[in-house]
């Protein structure tokens, strides 16, 4: 548990990590043009790559794909920290991403092999834990790293903590894995990548910075579609999918990754602008604004080891994604009422709050597709519901980044246009373009320019954080649909049948748990 929980924290750490040291890193290694490409090319290849370490680690085994994952993440780790410029750093980074994908589902993966259904609640609400330490945690270190010993470290660290990863999983996992013959869904596998990268080229870079209705924003979008539907056309001929369209007949799975994009929207929408808010509106420092975090923690660690403890006592699940989205609806309502006179207290409990709904959905959806998939599906089923929400968190920062742009340019002009004297006072002669980038600059700002600049960021981050609400409702409705079926005790594992996975489609109920004397 020790070594796959380390795999789990670097994976989720380097999410976030990096954001609080960008603006030093690229002044060293020149490139500030190229600055989102450093966070755009990780975020690319762990999400492409998720499904096919997940379909992999089925067929050749967890351990040996887990410690590949690693050894990948390491290496991309220890040459990122060594980049002598800018491009050599975001192909690096896009190394270490390769890692990471598999980090992030392979853990949760090898859960479902070595921990049965009904206990596995507790387990789960554990490594939601270490999710949202690592991703508060991230931005606190990533801004004492760049102040301190320098930007570099922030991927050496990895380096120690990858290696006692290894260390770990290689003396104490122990796995029996049927060997089965098969055959590798070679371009199943290229038209994943190339439909994602598609999707999030267009999200992350094109419609961001050419404009959603650009000529190559168009383009990378129409490309996406058409390799989507190129890769289930695939998928539903190939031996071996590495993404089954068959589960996709089991309900349970469906309606569990369909929730997860759309909480994957929020979680990632919430944990990238809480930090704007803290640092423009409030003027606290990278570091100071990941311990205001602190709260959101708690709130994570509260529920996620609460509501999975209470799901292994007592065999039930549905009712934590219905609270979980009522919650972080409530969460996302109260941080939207946040501006620039609110004090701290109302924004940690309104952290607090969105923590708790996070901490009731983020691992319960992998305990809930786990128990409804048969073993020999186990891989690629759990590494679904970490794309789906990988890929939610992708196209929320993306949608809310375009929002908070836009409405900005809104409110700054509202608010400037009422107070010229405050502008010219500010020597600012009416453009602040060039300010409205830079939090060093904002804080710098005389009042009361300093004050009508942060009124606009925190009326902007209203409609954002506002922007996210219809999301969570849809996620409420969606949850409704989720079946419950019971969780499974431990029992011995099984060789798989010829065909792979034997679920029942028209019930979602595996069919390795229907005779099981173990079954709860």
């Amino acid at each position: 548990m020790g070594g796959l929980m380390v795999g789990m924290f670097l994976a989720a750490l380097d999410q976030s990590i990096v954001g609080t040291a960008l603006p030093r890193i690229t002044s060293e290694l020149g490139g500030l043009d190229k600055l989102s490409w450093v966070v755009t090319a990780y975020l690319l290849t762990a999400t492409s790559s998720t499904p096919l370490w997940g379909k992999l680690s089925d067929l050749y085994g967890r351990r040996l794909l887990f410690q590949a994952a690693i050894t990948t993440f390491i290496l991309g780790s220890l040459l990122s920290g060594l980049s002598q410029n800018i491009d050599q750093l975001i192909a690096f980074r896009a190394v270490q991403g390769l890692g990471g994908g598999g980090l992030m589902a392979l853990a949760l993966a090898t859960i479902g092999d070595v921990v049965p259904p009904i206990e596995r609640g507790r387990y789960q609400g554990y490594f939601a834990a270490v999710f949202g330490v690592s991703s508060v945690l991230g931005p606190v270190l990533g801004g004492w790293f760049a102040d301190g010993p320098g930007w570099e470290w922030i991927f050496f660290i990895n380096v120690p903590l990858g290696i006692a990863a290894l260390v770990v999983t290689s003396a104490a996992l122990k796995i029996p894995h049927v060997r089965r013959e098969h055959t590798i869904d070679y371009l199943g596998a290229a038209l994943v990548v190339s439909a994602v990268s598609s999707f999030l080229l267009y999200t992350a870079w094109a419609g961001p910075d050419l404009g959603w209705a650009s000529g190559t924003g168009i383009a990378l979008l129409a490309a996406g579609v058409v390799l989507t539907a190129l890769f289930i056309v695939v998928e539903l001929r190939a031996a071996e999918p590495i993404l089954p369209m068959r589960l996709f007949r089991n309900s349970i799975f469906t309606v569990s990754n369909i929730f997860g994009f759309l909480i994957g929207v929020a979680m990632f929408g919430s944990m990238i602008f809480i930090p704007v808010y803290l640092q423009v509106v409030d003027g606290m420092s990278p570091t100071e604004s990941g311990l205001a975090m602190v709260p959101m923690v708690l709130g994570i660690f509260t529920t996620s080891i609460t509501s999975g403890r209470l799901m292994s006592r007592n065999g039930k699940y549905k009712r934590y994604p219905i609270a979980g989205a009522l919650v972080v609806t409530a969460g996302l309502v109260m941080l939207s009422m946040l501006d620039n006179s609110s004090p701290y207290w109302f924004a940690g409990i309104s952290m607090y709050v969105m923590g708790m709904g996070l901490g009731l959905t983020m691992q319960v959806l992998v305990v809930v597709v786990q128990n409804s998939v048969d073993r020999s599906d186990m891989g690629v089923a759990t590494s679904s519901v970490t794309f789906f929400r990988q890929m939610g968190g992708s196209f929320g920062t993306a949608l809310f980044g375009a929002i908070l742009s836009s409405r900005l340019a809104t409110h700054m002009t509202d608010v400037l246009a009422g107070n010229p004297a405050a502008v010219r006072a500010g020597g600012q002669g009416g453009n602040l373009d060039s300010v409205t980038n830079n939090v060093e600059a904002i804080k710098a700002l005389p009042e009361p320019l300093h004050g009508l600049v942060t009124q606009a960021f925190s009326m902007s981050l209203h409609d954002t954080f506002i922007a996210a609400v219809p999301l969570t409702v849809v996620a409420v409705v969606v949850a409704l649909f989720l079946k419950e079926i019971p969780l499974i005790g431990r029992q011995a594992p099984q060789a798989p049948a010829a065909g792979g996975a034997s679920d029942d489609a028209s019930s979602g109920v595996p069919a390795s748990s229907v005779s099981s004397p173990t079954a709860v």
